[in-house]
């Protein structure tokens, strides 16, 4: 399986996700295409629409000397790599719509080594407990179908993986996460690798949808749009922090404004604010507090 197969897939992986968004949405995306001046290049779609506040679909496709910072952190020689993917954040306008994040992704080296990766996690400003379940639920169903040991697994990487430890909180309900999918940790050959990355990325919409049609006209008041905005402070510091992508992006010479697409346009950081007992943001803050729950038994 060539490595421009499986960018092409990736390629339309972003062109069925904007059509299906674009159209629960009723905006367009702007499209701004870049090269990369060591090698390759992408896509960036951005998405400011009437329900999603802003959004980015970015497709790449990068290649090149694998800097030396990188090659020590993944325990590889200095190569030449060639890495490809889809990422996508979507911060809704509406408090009660969930924030949302996915990417699936290829990575290999000249020596012959290569890997999958990607998962699926929500954010939800208020936690609704049968939203969780059902997003779980599919994600699960998503895994089930390809290694009956892929949900357990990667439910609890993305439960260890999604967490803010100077905040002691989850960044959100979790998901799937997954990294070094390959022949000798999964058991599968490149091509099942392959097609449960497929899988995974054709799981977003239906995932998402749902819950954007369900909550993007609710009402809302200044109370809720002020607890977005805290909420959505803590997804830049995880961001910042924590994400290894970001890192990764911006230590191969990536676009820096397609790798920060993932920030949101407004977040608030109120000193040592703390939600009215009783409250529904108490509430929400309680249960991000308790890392591992599990959403499908």
């Amino acid at each position: 399986m060539e490595k421009e197969f499986i960018a092409s897939w990736f390629r339309q992986l972003q062109d069925d996700i904007c059509r299906q968004l674009e159209a629960a949405d009723g905006a367009s995306f702007r499209e701004d295409e870049w090269r990369r001046a060591g090698g390759g290049g992408g896509r960036t779609r951005i998405l400011e629409g009437h329900h999603i506040e802003k959004g980015g679909v970015n497709f790449s496709a990068v290649h090149g000397e694998l800097p030396e910072k990188i090659a020590r952190a993944l325990k590889l020689e200095s190569a030449h790599f060639f890495a490809t993917g889809v990422s996508i954040v979507l911060h809704p306008r509406n408090p009660l719509v969930p924030i949302i994040h996915s990417n699936v992704r290829y990575f290999e080296v000249d020596s012959g080594g290569w890997w999958f990766g990607g998962g699926i996690d929500l954010t939800p400003h208020y936690i609704v407990t049968a939203d969780a379940v059902d997003f779980h639920r599919r994600l699960k169903a998503t895994c089930d179908a390809h290694h009956p040991s892929f949900y357990p697994e990667f439910k609890e990487w993305a439960d260890r993986y999604f967490y803010l430890p100077h905040r002691g909180e989850t960044r959100g309900v979790g998901g799937i996460f997954f990294d070094r999918l390959d022949t000798a940790h999964s058991g599968l050959d490149k091509a099942a690798c392959f097609a449960f990355v497929q899988a995974v990325g054709n799981t977003f919409c239906p995932a998402y949808l749902p819950l954007l049609n369900r909550y993007k006209d609710a009402p809302y008041g200044e109370e809720e749009k002020r607890w977005q905005s805290l909420r959505r402070g803590r997804y830049v510091e995880f961001n910042l922090v924590w994400d290894k992508g970001t890192r990764f992006g911006l230590d191969t010479d990536g676009r820096t404004e397609s790798i920060l697409m993932s920030l949101p346009p407004m977040a608030a950081w109120v000193y040592d604010f703390q939600p009215l007992a009783g409250s529904r943001e108490a509430a929400t803050q309680e249960w991000l507090q308790q890392p591992g729950i599990n959403y499908t038994e």
